[in-house]
Parts: structure tokens; C-alpha cells; sequence
């Protein structure tokens, strides 16, 4: 969560790719737009259809999983009196779990991972089920919200259909015959012509946990499609959706670090709590960055080592950096190290940039940056800081103007270049009506 609302945390928050608040704002600009598109192409009942498939399915997206890990924390993990909020990454190693449970924050922390480390597959075996069962019952919402749509639309669509018919037959009985004529005459032609026509990262990354559900509702949305229309519209909408909900946006931000790197000669690969940070860039400009530096790669000896000081210093640019950048969890009762999360301390023997050795080398790669630029310690960092925010800006707005207004247009137009653009789920049930009539 955002404590405070500073320009550093929204634009970290915004180009966070393992964030579920961009994915928020992009889903939110595609129903808006997918809802809007579906009152113009066809009436009020298909716009009504839309913002329940599309916003009811948001819901469910967003919160399904959280709250039902939640339920499941209160209850299975309760029974078996272990903690849900440790990580089973953190017993890969032995001797960083030795080390979690040495340098826990608190005796009850202490407790709870010892108790874990002893019943070891009894707690894989529960992380594994929660992440399954609230995965499952996440689908099975959205099964039950589509059964409930498309009944809710039928409904209204019959008692929309019998209103219409009732209207006509008194019409006909009451009314001279060329005035009812030519109010409903017309109307019953052009309906008689329509009735013709790597399992631990999903676990415990919120972004693919909600990627394993877009795919089942994918599936059910291409497999469950009322009507040719309904496939064509889906097969657009669901191809935009993963395309610009989790492909482009780490694509996108890629090529603009590369592009801020090979023209300006400036890394924007950091997270933005970093390079908006006035101690970070003060640091740079007093020497002491240099000092961090060199304290990181000297404590760099093994994991163990770089993970017991990770945990223990408190001073340590590098290692403040890596909590700013959430790689590093704070417990909050204790404002200690929480080694109840897995820390990912990336490798240091490749140019992987992942992890807490890759905050040290893209810190180190900023500071060469720097001091080969020949500028002032402002008008650098005032340079890093506008293109990381330009990036940012860049990303998440062409991700939005594809899912809010590109592919609602592009719906729009395979609707009306079609031969019959009309509602035909309405058309499929009023033609169902009219064969039992």
C-alpha cells in the first residue's frame, strides 16, 4: 500500500510491473472503453451485459484471490497453527534459513519459522493447497458471475420481447389498422429478418497469481461464447487484454531504459523510490555512495554472508535502497528485516540485474554514469529523474489508450463492417421466443 502520496511512490507505484495498481488502471480504461463501445454498436440490454461481464469480472480479478488467501490463512493455516505469511523460499538454502530464524525481529517470529522449518512439508503442502484452492475458487467466481449474466440478460431481453408483443397485439385490436400499421409494422419486419441472421513464482507474485486467472477466464470466455459475435469480439478483446496487460508493458519499459542509456548516457532502471530519493542522490554528490559500494562487495562473499548483512546493517546505502525498492520486507511491528519473506539476492556472477546484487550494479553502473558526465550532481539527477518519469508516463498511457480506446474502436469497426452488426444474443433469444410462440 501507498502511505504517502509523493511523486516518487506514484511513479514507482505506476512502473511496478509486479504491482496490481497499474494492472487496475489499465483493466479499469478497458471495460470503460469496452462498456461504451457496446452501448453504441448495439442497445441499452448489451451495454448492461458488458458492464456486469466487465466490471463484475474486474472484481473478482482484483480481490477473488487476496480475499480467498485470506479466508484460508484463517482457517487452514490457523488449524495447523503455522504462519502464512512466511515463505518457503526462505529453506532453500540452510544456511539462510538458519539465518532467518537467528535474526527473526521478534521471539514470536523466532517461533513461528522454527515451527515451520520442522513441519516442512506440511507447510509446502498447505502453501501449494492455498495457492491451488484460491486459484480454483477465484475461477469458480467468475463461472458464477457469467451463469448469473447470462441469465440476468436473457430475462431481460424475454420480458423485453413480451412487453413488445403485448404492445402490438393491443395495438392491433384497439387501433385503425394503417395507424398500427405504420408504428409496428415496420419493426416486425426487421425483426423477422434479425431471427435469420515455475509454480513459486505464481505463488507468491500477485501479477502471475492474476495470470493464471485471465487464463482460465479466457478459456471459458472463448469456449463459452453465446454466438459467432460474442467468439470474434472475445478473440480481439482477450488478445489486446494479455498483450497489453502483461506483455508490453515490461517490453515497453525495457526499450525505454535502453533508449534513456544509449542516448543520454543515463540508467533509469531503478525503481523510481530510488532515483527520487534525496539521501541517494546527496550520496553521489558528498562520496558516500562510493563507501556503500564498496561495504556491499566486500561483505559479497557468499548468500549467507550478503544475507546476514542485508538483515543486520542498518546503515548501508545499498541495502536502504533494496527496502525502498520492496526487495527487502519490513516487518511492521518492529521496523526490523521481516525473514519471514524470501529476500532475491540475484546473481553476481552474470549481468543479471535481478535482486539485491542488482540494485549494488545498477547503482554502480548510475555512479560511472555520473562521474563520466561531466554535470553537476542536479542537473544529472534532475535529467534521470525526467526520464524515469517520461518512461513511466510513456508506458502505462500507451497501455491504456490500446486497452480504453484502440481496441474498443477496433471492435466497434468489426461490428459495424459486418453484415448483421446488431445484438444477436438478443436476436438468438427473440427468435427462440417467436419459434414458441
Amino acid at each position: 500500500m501507498i502511505s504517502k502520496l509523493t511523486a516518487s511512490t506514484i511513479y514507482s507505484t505506476l512502473g511496478n510491473n509486479s504491482s496490481l495498481i497499474p494492472l487496475g488502471i489499465k483493466d479499469a480504461a478497458n471495460s470503460c472503453g469496452l462498456t461504451a463501445a457496446s452501448y453504441i454498436a448495439g442497445d441499452k440490454l448489451e451495454g448492461k451485459d458488458r458492464f456486469i461481464d466487465e466490471f463484475g469480472t474486474q472484481a473478482i480479478w482484483l480481490f477473488g484471490i487476496p480475499t480467498y488467501k485470506k479466508i484460508l490463512d484463517n482457517t487452514i493455516f490457523k488449524t495447523a497453527k503455522l504462519d502464512p505469511e512466511i515463505d518457503p523460499g526462505i529453506f532453500k538454502d540452510k544456511k539462510i534459513a538458519i539465518l532467518a530464524k537467528e535474526l527473526a525481529p521478534s521471539g514470536k517470529i523466532q517461533q513461528n519459522i522454527m515451527k515451520a522449518a520442522k513441519k516442512q512439508k506440511l507447510f509446502k503442502a498447505l502453501t501449494i493447497a492455498k495457492f491451488v484452492a484460491s486459484t480454483a475458487l477465484t475461477a469458480l467466481s467468475y463461472f458464477g458471475l457469467t451463469k448469473f449474466r447470462h441469465q440476468y440478460t436473457e430475462n431481460k431481453i424475454k420480458k423485453e420481447y413480451l412487453a413488445k408483443k403485448n404492445a402490438q397485439e393491443y395495438s392491433s385490436e384497439h387501433i385503425p389498422f394503417s395507424a398500427a400499421f405504420s408504428k409496428f409494422g415496420p419493426k416486425k419486419k426487421q425483426s423477422k429478418v434479425a431471427f435469420t441472421g515455475g509454480i513459486q513464482d505464481f505463488m507468491f507474485d500477485p501479477v502471475k497469481n492474476l495470470m493464471l486467472v485471465d487464463g482460465v477466464i479466457t478459456g471459458e470466455r472463448l469456449t463459452h461464447a453465446r454466438n459467432p459475435q460474442d467468439f470474434v469480439g472475445y478473440t480481439i478483446k482477450e488478445g489486446s487484454f494479455w498483450l497489453f496487460m502483461y506483455l508490453a508493458g515490461p517490453m515497453i519499459s525495457k526499450a525505454l531504459e535502453k533508449h534513456a542509456e544509449k542516448k543520454y548516457s543515463k540508467s533509469i532502471d531503478l525503481d523510481a523510490r530510488v532515483i527520487e530519493n534525496e539521501d541517494f542522490k546527496n550520496a553521489f554528490k558528498s562520496g558516500k555512495i562510493k563507501d556503500a559500494l564498496n561495504e556491499f562487495k566486500t561483505a559479497d562473499k557468499s548468500d549467507a554472508d550478503i544475507y546476514k548483512f542485508a538483515v543486520t546493517n542498518k546503515d548501508n546505502l545499498i541495502i536502504e535502497m533494496a527496502k525502498k525498492s520492496d526487495i527487502i520486507s519490513i516487518d511492521k511491528s518492529s521496523k526490523k528485516v521481516d525473514t519471514r519473506k524470501f529476500i532475491p539476492l540475484g546473481d553476481n556472477k552474470s549481468d543479471n540485474f535481478n535482486g539485491l546484487r542488482g540494485i549494488y550494479k545498477k547503482v554502480e553502473k548510475l555512479l560511472n554514469q555520473y562521474e563520466n558526465s561531466g554535470q553537476d550532481i542536479d542537473t544529472f539527477f534532475k535529467a534521470v529523474r525526467k526520464l524515469k518519469r517520461s518512461s513511466v508516463i510513456k508506458n502505462i498511457g500507451s497501455c491504456i489508450g490500446a486497452l480504453g480506446v484502440l481496441t474498443p474502436a477496433i471492435m466497434l469497426a468489426v461490428r459495424f463492417l459486418s453484415k448483421d452488426s446488431g445484438y444477436q444474443v438478443k436476436k438468438d433469444v427473440e427468435a427462440k421466443l417467436a419459434a414458441q410462440a
